[in-house]
């Protein structure tokens, strides 16, 4: 799928349609002590094997693309949910 690298959108805080910069949604860095992190950490800790088990085999071929979009006026930031696709590009 391929997406243009500037859109027209509606902006919440603007309160109108501005130009919107699109850029592929990236996940932060998980935090490593979390409660739940530490709670399988713990778990893992010795012997018994994985708390949750590994997945054996793989279920889904694609995965859910998310876009940000940057308002050019204003600079709020509004995520965009694209659905299934095996891949996204951005044309500049």
């Amino acid at each position: 799928m391929k997406i243009p690298s500037v859109v027209n959108a509606y902006c919440p805080r603007c309160g109108k349609y501005t130009k919107h910069k699109v850029t592929l949604y990236k996940q932060g860095k998980a935090r490593t002590l979390s409660w739940g992190q530490r709670q399988l950490e713990r778990k893992r800790r010795g012997y018994g094997g994985e708390p949750r088990g590994k997945l054996k085999r793989k279920a889904k071929t694609t995965k859910k693309a998310l876009i940000v979009l940057t308002c050019e006026e204003c600079g709020r930031k509004v995520v965009r949910n694209l659905g299934r696709s095996s891949r996204v590009e951005i044309k500049r």
